[in-house]
């Protein structure tokens, strides 16, 4: 993998082993993708301020999260379908995660269940709800409750879904609906289409239990919508329902995060959801510094995140920690576990070679002062 030296190599090799109707599904944001492209764009133009004459001899990038230990500050975000990226391809997300000591989010659209997860990988499972329908989600956290998942992740940014345009004019869907386009674009791609035939077309692990046989929960999972009543009440209910860790994600406002630490939420994580949903919301990087400013929980962002650099960034913003979606995407999609692993190992290299360069050794102690400009993010 020489050739292989940043994360966008791996989207360029992903992009040349998958279909086109998949690669898109995966890459592709809401309307005119002007969301995708702004989340990126706010990082480049947040520079640092480097530090000199200090002892970086000796560094490290370890973290802290709600009590626990990260090797680094990353975490593996939740994302769907990863089946048809890669032959089981949650469980090897999960494990990878677990090899490299941070956290794997397992989504409610995965194609590997929570108890398959589970019995595969180690290390600290954290479990993603989307409330479709009440009573599934109440499945939903038993079973996460029952095979030892520390972690929920409430998303509420997905009261319908976004218009991915490349979704539509692809036709993709689950199962994949087979055209003559589609069967040439598969025959142009034989290794995934190999792979692809040989394991079965992807299902959705967590939603095909004899559980699901509810005729209220089956007409939900048709429509394939989110609950949108789901309000500032039901956190609380779920609050309850769950006796463990519990962060909600796809925040943007501070006042939003204060009220969520009222209520004795955990933590948060600001998101746009990668740009897949509201193609004009501002990137989760701008509302970092107000949301820090405003909670004593720990705040996380997601979205637009492809370089170490841009991890010291957020967290000298105030992040606690990063969740990787597309970078660790690529990685599966390119080369499976390998690919997963070299990938992570990319961000490791460059969050210690940024750490030297701007003179601090230790993550934890990266804070605003290493920035040009202090205090806000560039529109």
């Amino acid at each position: 993998m020489g050739s292989l030296v940043n994360v966008e190599d791996f989207r360029r090799l992903a992009q040349a082993r998958l279909p086109k109707m998949v690669f898109d599904y995966m890459e592709g944001g809401a309307e005119g993708e002007s969301g995708l492209r702004h989340n990126r764009d706010v990082f480049e133009k947040v520079r640092f301020q480097p530090k000199r004459l200090t002892d970086t001899s000796k560094r490290s990038m370890e973290a802290s999260l709600l009590g626990k230990r990260l090797r680094a500050p990353l975490l593996i975000a939740p994302t769907g379908i990863n089946g048809i990226l890669w032959p089981k391809g949650d469980i090897v997300l999960a494990k990878a995660a677990e090899r490299f000591g941070i956290p794997f989010i397992l989504s409610t659209a995965s194609n590997s269940s929570i108890e398959e997860v589970a019995d595969a990988a180690g290390g600290d499972l954290w479990f993603q709800l989307y409330i479709v329908h009440r009573k599934l989600a109440e499945m939903l956290i038993k079973r996460a409750l029952a095979a030892g998942y520390s972690t929920l992740v409430l998303t509420v940014d997905v009261g319908v879904n976004g218009k991915r345009e490349r979704d539509l004019k692809n036709n993709f869907g689950v199962p994949v609906r087979y055209t003559a386009r589609t069967l040439i674009d598969g025959l142009m791609h034989p290794h995934w289409s190999f792979n692809f035939l040989r394991n079965g077309v992807p299902q959705f692990g967590n939603l095909a239990s004899s559980a699901m046989n509810d005729p209220e929960i089956q007409a939900a999972l048709m429509t394939r919508q989110m609950d949108a009543s789901f309000s500032w009440d039901d956190l609380a209910r779920l609050r309850e329902l769950w006796p463990r860790k519990l962060l909600v994600k796809g925040l943007s406002r501070p006042d939003d995060a204060k009220r969520c630490q009222s209520m004795g939420i955990d933590g948060v994580i600001l998101s746009n959801h990668g740009g897949r949903q509201l193609d004009s919301a501002i990137a989760p990087f701008q509302a970092l510094p107000s949301t820090r400013s405003a909670v004593d929980i720990p705040v996380l962002i997601d979205s637009g995140i492809r370089r170490g650099s841009d991890v010291v960034k957020a967290v000298a913003m105030g992040a606690s920690a990063v969740l990787l979606g597309r970078a660790t995407l690529y990685g599966l999609a390119a080369k499976g576990p390998e690919g997963v692993d070299a990938v992570l190992e990319i961000f490791r290299d460059e969050i210690d070679r940024t750490l030297a360069q701007i003179g601090c050794s230790d993550v934890a102690q990266v804070d605003i002062t290493y920035l040009w400009p202090q205090g806000s993010v560039v529109a």
